[in-house]
């Protein structure tokens, strides 16, 4: 099936179609709920909500645009409700400091594989993860990200600080 017959079978209620939908993106989703989650079995329940939600709320996929990237921004709120429900991202304080950012030197990050490069981004704490994340990867604004997790834009911004911060001093001590 092509996914516009699977998205239609799926509206239908047809577990076939349900099963291959989940079996095509179940796998790309996990790496999207692992990145805001360092925990593998957490990771694998916020998946199965993430994907109740989807066959829940499939109605209102328009069909202009990606399905997967549809399915990654349900993917992103449903590893953000449960960050915030575990009280996760309270320590993601309002700092106001100017942090020195030192670059690392280009040879080593080319060195560094996509892997390699994932695992130091797990690493960090999971608010400045959580930050760094939305802003680098899924490309929202700090204005967006304060309205998402319930804070200023200022602690957005200093977190994202914190945690380029974190990163280039973790590549830099591989050097």
């Amino acid at each position: 099936m092509n996914e516009q017959q699977l998205i239609a079978g799926c509206r239908k209620g047809n577990r076939l179609a349900q099963k291959e939908l989940y079996e095509t993106y179940s796998r790309k989703m996990l790496g999207v709920c692992l990145r805001y989650v360092n925990d593998r079995e957490t990771a694998k329940d916020i998946l199965q909500e993430g994907f109740i939600k989807i066959f829940i709320h499939l109605d209102s996929y328009s069909g202009e645009g990606s399905f997967e990237g549809w399915m990654r921004k349900i993917m992103v709120n449903t590893a953000l409700e449960y960050l915030r429900k575990s009280d996760v991202l309270r320590e993601a304080d309002d700092l106001d400091h100017s942090w020195e950012l030192v670059e690392p030197d280009a040879s080593t990050i080319s060195k560094l594989s996509a892997a390699d490069l994932i695992k130091l981004i797990e690493a960090l704490p999971p608010g400045f993860r959580v930050v760094f994340n939305l802003y680098a990867i899924e490309g929202y604004s700090h204005k967006e990200i304060s309205e998402i997790l319930h804070i200023t834009e200022s602690t957005s911004r200093s977190q994202y600080a914190r945690a380029r911060q974190l990163l280039q001093m973790k590549v830099n001590a591989l050097q």
